[in-house]
């Protein structure tokens, strides 16, 4: 059985690797990137499987990177729990969700997704909102530092914020993404998050949505006919959100944002080619 793992699954090791460094370099959990890949290498899995491998994948990308960002003092975890209240039901209605969905409408929406998703960051690269912006009386402000000493003052709506993550808790359990792509650009763009917390931060509440959404699979029954892939890639992004994390300390923000939306809309055009 052990030979028969490493011919089969070994391989799923250095893509895990990159999974997990993009997706934490970025905050969005790799899920975006492995699902496609997942799509491609197994044309006959139901969209239930792919999309449980793809969350439990996710949530060690997550539980690994959020570990590395929290010893860089760049997670909000207040922020973050409050997030997590409503995306966790997001995650459990759109875990009930993906059995319902055949395969060809699955790859059309996930195509469609990524796609729009891509044309949103393009568009508001750059225009992100600075610090110090005017508080309302319906806002909360945050004053995080980190271990460098450097100091983040940001404020933002709770109720937005808290609405979009039910939103984004759907659409991560729906898809098998991990929500991180919506979830990262909702903070930066909407709430005003700096960029280093907003990609801290969302990984800290993705490990939570899909841990959910593992869940809700499991439950079902589905995770059983996906454990040897999942452990293989397991280990690969466990190594490469650490990489990810350290990595994202060295890099221009803006170009992340940039990168994330090229990697998007090159995802959406395959899948989509292949789901026509």
């Amino acid at each position: 059985m052990t030979l028969a793992f490493m011919v089969q699954y070994l391989w799923l090791v250095p893509l895990g690797l990159v999974v997990g460094a993009y997706g934490t370099l970025i905050g969005a959990g790799g899920g975006f990137v492995l699902v496609p890949v997942l799509l491609l290498l197994y044309p006959d899995e139901s969209p239930q499987l792919i999309t449980t491998i793809s969350l439990a994948v996710v949530f060690f990308n997550s539980l690994s990177g959020s570990l590395a960002y929290g010893r860089m003092g760049h997670i909000d975890y207040r922020s973050g729990l409050l997030f997590a209240s409503t995306a966790v039901p997001g995650a459990v209605l759109g875990a009930l969700t993906t059995s319902y969905l055949p395969r060809g409408l699955f790859d059309l929406i996930f195509a469609l997704f990524m796609l729009i998703s891509s044309v949103f960051l393009i568009l508001r690269s750059g225009g992100r909102g600075k610090d110090g912006k005017r508080v309302s009386g319906r806002h909360i402000s945050r004053r995080l530092v980190n271990t460098d000493g450097i100091e983040y003052v940001f404020s933002y709506n709770p109720v937005t914020g808290m609405v979009m993550s039910f939103f984004i808790g759907y659409i991560s359990s729906l898809l098998g993404i991990g929500g991180g792509i919506v979830q990262v650009p909702t903070l930066i763009h909407l709430l005003n998050f700096p960029v280093p917390i907003a990609t801290a931060t969302s990984q800290f509440v993705l490990a939570i949505m899909s841990l959910t959404g593992t869940g809700v699979h499991a439950a079902a029954g589905v995770f059983v006919h996906g454990i040897r892939r999942t452990i293989a890639l397991a280990i690969g992004v466990l190594l490469g959100a650490q990489f990810g994390a350290w990595l994202s300390r060295r890099l221009n923000e803006e170009w992340i944002i940039r990168s994330l939306a090229i990697a998007l809309g090159f995802v959406g055009v395959r899948i989509l080619l292949n789901a026509l």
